[in-house]
């Protein structure tokens, strides 16, 4: 009895944070850049019922288990492209390939898929959050301010700025990226942080002016999964439920 009050509890707390993890997928499904989460689960204690003092008929299948449920292990980030948009705006940026923009806020460095920039009183590209994009300058060049249309950036993410008749090569835009898929931790409003002991390296990936990437979310999929994840999570109630009630029952009778 108590067996199934655990496997339909902790059955009940592992699909809820799946569903958590879906309702953050939907909500963020337009968010330029974002990528979609997945909730693994791992089993619990599973033990076997050939054992001294469990009751079992002759002839019974001597292979037979019973385990205590599942619980959530750890959210897993799909890091698959997502699609690419043309905005035709100058700020705007996306990676075509694996990677991620450095931006620098108050509290420090941070990484992002979110390419849709700003430019900001000073010349600097800033994301909606205020955080200024990570250019490695060339020389005394890097201070040339950009504004909205002096400037171009190669697919190398070699930023060329035109003052009068010349292009001037001012700096350029790095794209870094980790070696585990899950090295980097969610801070918020799509940006990431390394995990303690994760170094970001630079790698060699394209970047697009003029262009955003939409999310990887799969609306049909997220809505698929979460009706078999109400299902399920409505099944452990059930047998909560059941539980309560027949140890209600067993109450009772030793009542009287």
């Amino acid at each position: 009895m108590l067996r199934v009050l655990w496997n339909g509890r902790s059955s009940m707390i592992a699909q809820q944070e799946k569903l958590d993890a879906i309702s953050n997928n939907i909500a963020n499904s337009n968010t330029t850049g974002y990528k979609r989460e997945e909730v693994s689960f791992q089993d619990l204690m599973y033990e076997t019922l050939d054992r001294r003092g469990y009751p079992v008929n002759k002839g019974e299948n001597k292979n037979l288990i019973t385990g205590t449920g599942v619980k959530t292990g750890q959210w897993i980030r799909d890091n698959s492209q997502g699609s690419v948009v043309d905005t035709g705006a100058k700020t705007d940026l996306a990676i075509d390939g694996p990677g991620y923009f450095r931006v620098r806020g108050p509290e420090g460095d941070m990484l992002t898929r979110g390419g849709s920039f700003n430019i900001d009183a000073n010349g600097n590209l800033v994301d909606k959050n205020g955080n200024l994009l990570v250019i490695r300058p060339y020389g005394n060049n890097g201070n040339v301010p950009l504004t909205k249309d002096n400037f171009s950036i190669k697919e190398d993410g070699v930023i060329t700025v035109k003052q009068g008749n010349d292009y001037i090569e001012i700096g350029k835009i790095d794209i870094y990226n980790t070696t585990g898929d899950n090295d980097l931790l969610s801070v918020g409003e799509n940006l990431y942080i390394p995990k303690e002991g994760v170094q970001p390296k630079l790698i060699n990936s394209n970047i697009m002016q003029g262009f955003l990437e939409n999310s990887n979310v799969d609306m049909a999929k997220e809505m698929s999964d979460m009706i078999i994840t109400q299902r399920a999570f409505s099944f452990g109630s059930r047998a909560v439920t059941t539980a309560d009630e027949m140890w209600g029952m067993v109450n009772n009778m030793r009542g009287k």
